[in-house]
């Protein structure tokens, strides 16, 4: 994201929560790398990557009620100990350690029995999603949420794989409201008029299935609504134009074109990435407006998981060097499938 900065570049992934150095060989990261939006927010970010201090990441604000007073804004609740995994499930890698791969340079290009194995890890991922939206309304809390969500994946073989992805502690994420990604589920309360993002990822058979909705709790009002209509349509469109040799980039001019239509911002430090035998791999999937090469492949499998927000796109990153909200509070959606590019264009993966 930073020109010209000696220190080793970054990328955020849509779950890199605490920002990782990487490195790759691939023509999009270099693209990525070089953007900026002025040099104060290119001062933020060397410092952040300088110090490691997670609040130094785009001046974290002091939390406070929103000045509308419709809603108030979230607040840290209490984290329950981290839940067990029966010891005959397989686990990733990178399970008990608190340094997480990055993204792989190698994009997930799949043989029959691959596409199979991300055909069947992509199913459950939306069984375990769509069972999780069930569960929406009022008086839940989201580690409940992350509760049951473990239960099913574990009862199905697999292993919930954000569960100590980098030291990230639950087995789900839980996004609620100005919540941009990555909210870990706590002791808070679902309550009427509230939206949640529920990200789910299970690991099965050696393979990842990643997807993401955000859903409606009890009563939400217009505003609400349409960020999150809008956001799915964002997604829909997108998947559309994927086929062999489209540009990645047009992924995010499809996105940014539609959100532009209704006055939304669209995210930009989070992306989506290949999925498959690793969680996250090439190639990285910028949601907005870009002049980054690289094609798909036949075969391939990776993310689209675009953020939308009512107002400000800058993030900012809680204590608990994950949990990510908007800078000033408005409300944000998301939405995420993964697809695998076809003779015929693209399959979603994750659908029951």
């Amino acid at each position: 994201m930073v020109a010209g900065c000696a220190i080793q570049p970054r990328i955020i992934s849509s779950f890199l929560g605490d920002y990782r150095f990487i490195q790759s060989t691939s023509d999009t990261l270099p693209c990525l790398f070089r953007y900026t939006r002025g040099k104060n927010h290119a001062s933020m970010l060397n410092s952040r990557m300088v110090s490691g201090l997670t609040n130094l990441l785009f001046n974290r604000r002091t939390i406070e009620d929103l000045p509308n007073g419709k809603r108030k804004r979230l607040r840290p609740g209490k984290v329950t100990p981290r839940r067990p995994v029966p010891a005959n499930i397989p686990r990733p890698s990178y399970v008990n350690s608190k340094k997480p791969p990055g993204i792989a340079s190698v994009p997930e290009v799949h043989d029959k029995k691959g596409i199979e194995c991300m055909r069947a890890s992509g199913k459950l991922a939306a069984q375990v999603l769509q069972f999780a939206g069930t569960l929406v309304k009022p008086g839940i809390t989201t580690d409940e949420i992350d509760r049951a969500v473990h239960q099913m994946i574990v009862e199905n073989g697999a292993y919930p794989s954000p569960l100590g992805y980098g030291g990230f502690p639950k087995s789900v994420c839980t996004s609620l409201n100005e919540c941009i990604c990555h909210g870990i589920p706590d002791s808070r309360v679902l309550e009427d008029g509230d939206i949640v993002n529920i990200d789910v990822t299970v690991y099965l058979n050696g393979y990842h299935g990643d997807t993401s909705a955000t859903y409606f709790v009890g009563d939400v009002d217009e505003e609400a609504r349409n960020l999150v209509k809008v956001t799915k349509e964002c997604l829909n469109n997108a998947i559309s134009i994927c086929a062999p040799g489209v540009e990645f980039n047009k992924i995010g001019k499809t996105i940014h074109d539609h959100a532009d239509k209704h006055h939304y911002g669209v995210v930009q430090q989070f992306v989506g990435h290949g999925v498959g035998r690793v969680f996250h791999s090439d190639p990285v999937i910028l949601h907005y407006r870009n002049n980054c090469r690289g094609r798909m492949m036949l075969n391939q499998t990776f993310t689209i998981e675009p953020m939308l927000t009512i107002g400000s796109i800058n993030p900012i990153m809680w204590d608990d060097n994950w949990t990510v909200v908007t800078e000033d509070g408005s409300l944000s959606a998301q939405f995420e499938h993964s697809i695998l590019i076809t003779e015929n264009g693209a399959e979603i993966l994750t659908q029951c």
